[in-house]
């Protein structure tokens, strides 16, 4: 993507008890969060946007080790003295000063109260049997923006702990074959935890509108399609 494409980004603002929460769809598994003066990162990527020409963070989330998730490059552009930075265990060792969170812990940071959960395959797994997550390494994140619950899922299937999620109000699901999910997997998980609204998200060529068609008679959910290849 060329960085003057960055202006072409799309944005979604939904109100919270704390302040509207701006949501720039960045593209992939990135995006960036804006609530009041305050900026959150997630998983930023420099491929996608030139990161000199937006705001510095004051926190950035990483899901996992994957070079399109965990992007030295952009840390350094976006890291402040003040930014906080959280990662699980395995991406540690790279980034200096990092908070760590694994799976099912819980932290306030910079205002936000943060929940580490589980990100894994069960069925998608690489020639030598290897899932291309393994279960324990990466994080979804349940981030409180005031009284909204945002769940960012990372790179995961619809494990079991997915679906037993509640009070989530704004749900980023991956939908990228073979390493995450099928629309029919995504639906599914939707089903189970019913979030209000939807965005698949990191769904490279995956067709969207299969989504849609699978959800479009599950009430209380409302699917949003966003630039999110």
């Amino acid at each position: 993507m060329e960085a003057a494409a960055q202006e072409k980004f799309e944005t979604d603002i939904i109100k919270t008890s704390a302040g509207n929460l701006e949501t720039t769809f960045i593209g992939h598994g990135t995006m960036m969060f804006k609530l009041g003066e305050k900026v959150f990162h997630i998983d930023p990527w420099t491929q996608l946007a030139d990161y000199t020409k937006l705001p510095k963070a004051d926190l950035i989330l990483i899901t996992h080790e994957h070079m399109d998730h965990l992007d030295l490059k952009a840390l350094e552009i976006l890291r402040t003295e003040k930014t906080a930075v959280v990662c699980p265990k395995i991406c540690a060792p790279q980034i200096a000063g990092a908070t760590v969170m694994n799976n099912g812990d819980f932290k306030t940071i910079k205002g936000l109260e943060i929940k580490a959960v589980p990100a894994y395959n069960i069925i998608h797994k690489r020639d030598n049997g290897q899932p291309f997550h393994p279960q324990g390494q990466g994080n979804g994140y349940i981030i409180s923006f005031g009284d909204r619950n945002v769940y960012v899922a990372g790179d995961t299937e619809n494990i079991p702990e997915m679906k037993k999620l509640k009070d989530i109000d704004i749900a980023f699901l991956p939908m990228n074959l073979p390493y995450t999910m099928t629309p029919e997997m995504v639906a599914d998980a939707a089903r189970a935890f019913k979030p209000k609204i939807l965005y698949p998200y990191h769904y490279r060529e995956t067709d969207t509108s299969k989504l849609v068609a699978l959800l479009k008679d599950t009430k209380g959910i409302e699917v949003r399609i966003r630039r999110m290849k």
